[in-house]
């Protein structure tokens, strides 16, 4: 266990790089899905392709894996350009959303199956397929057949398939988009674990934002077969580079030309988390901000500048859903402009928070978040 240890440690903090891509191009006839991508993913690290469908991301994880030729460009893994090197010869391992296990094999031998095919011996092959096994607990499932099992336990069932010849760099497409809700988040987390156990770098693609976000030491938004932005998930989040990945990655309020003038007091683009807006009754005293000329609630227009780092408007309630741990809501503010709240449901709501009230709105105003274009 030490040693496994050891290996981790030194795998996550080095620099060197698992797969690296020099402007890689995809053409498919005349539609080009990949379009002159650079990208680093480095050893150690689970990085994440985020997009919505169609945007390209999978096309680049067949590319790595081999399994699709790239029209231009370089494609490296550890160093070694592998652009021309067929899918066997790369040191890389795919899961896919239906996991693609042998029905008439039993767990062990699914898992085992790349040993057999390389010519392992039998009684190292069954020593790996059980330390597999082990690795993504399912100790006692080694006789069962896929049918027997739940949705979850054959994704470990392929994890451990993918994971058994060690591989460099662990491709992930779509692996958890079969599975429930629930069962899915319980995944993620296993998924991540795994990952830090092993010091394998992991590659997935996802379209799911929670999912990205959760997992990954780093992600990239792909979007027409572009990269728009690349860097840790909270920098992505927090910091969004454009006016895509703003709207994208999580749901935000979006506001340039008047609209900016009007809410956030300044011309250009902007970005405000919904979480980020805090709403309080009007006929309350704010602890926050200072009686002003407009009353308790301070100045109501939000073109005048904040009070105490704080701007502050009065708008009503039009749209009020219970999200489970949060409560969405739509604000109309006085000249038409609309701001969705994003609160979470610990304590008790304002009075006037109900579809008709008059509600107070404010924010920190470093969280109006200037997005390029």
């Amino acid at each position: 266990m030490a040693e496994t240890e050891t290996r981790t440690r030194t795998r996550t903090t080095t620099t060197r790089t698992a797969v690296r891509l020099h402007a890689v191009t995809k053409d498919f006839g005349t539609v080009r899905a990949v379009d002159a991508v650079d990208l680093t993913v480095h050893e150690g690290e689970f990085f994440s392709l985020l997009g919505p469908s169609g945007s390209g991301k999978t096309t680049l994880l067949r590319l790595i894996a081999g399994f699709e030729q790239a029209t231009g460009g370089r494609i490296e893994l550890a160093g070694r350009d592998v652009t021309a090197t067929p899918p066997n010869r790369r040191d890389v391992h795919t899961v896919f959303q239906d996991y693609a296990l042998f029905p008439h094999m039993s767990v062990e031998q699914n898992v085992a199956y790349a040993l057999t095919v390389r010519g392992v011996r039998k009684a190292e092959r069954i020593a790996r397929a059980r330390e597999a096994l082990t690795t993504v607990r399912l100790d006692g499932f080694a006789a069962r057949r896929p049918a027997e099992l739940s949705g979850g336990q054959r994704q470990r069932v392929a994890l451990a398939r993918a994971l058994v010849d060690r591989p460099a760099v662990l491709l992930l497409d779509e692996p958890l988009g079969a599975l429930d809700r629930g069962l899915r988040q319980e995944m993620q987390t296993e998924l991540k674990e795994l990952q830090r156990t092993t010091g394998i770098t992991f590659l997935l693609v996802t379209h799911d934002q929670e999912e990205a976000l959760t997992m990954s030491d780093r992600l990239a938004v792909v979007r027409d077969g572009r990269i728009e932005q690349t860097g840790p998930p909270v920098e992505v989040y927090e910091h969004p580079a454009t006016v895509f990945v703003a709207g994208f990655v999580g749901t935000t309020n979006l506001l340039r030309g008047e609209a900016a003038v009007r809410v956030v007091g300044r011309p250009g683009t902007y970005s405000i988390r919904p979480e980020r807006i805090r709403l309080t009754d009007p006929a309350e005293p704010s602890a926050e901000l200072p009686a002003g000329p407009s009353g308790p609630a301070g100045p109501t227009d939000p073109a005048e500048p904040p009070v105490d780092g704080r701007r502050t408007v009065t708008g009503r309630v039009t749209d009020v859903v219970h999200a489970g741990a949060h409560t969405r809501f739509t604000i109309a503010l006085p000249h038409g402009d609309r701001l969705t709240v994003h609160r979470q449901n610990l304590t008790g709501l304002p009075e006037s928070a109900r579809p008709g009230g008059e509600i107070r709105l404010s924010w920190d105003d470093r969280d109006a978040f200037p997005v390029p274009g």
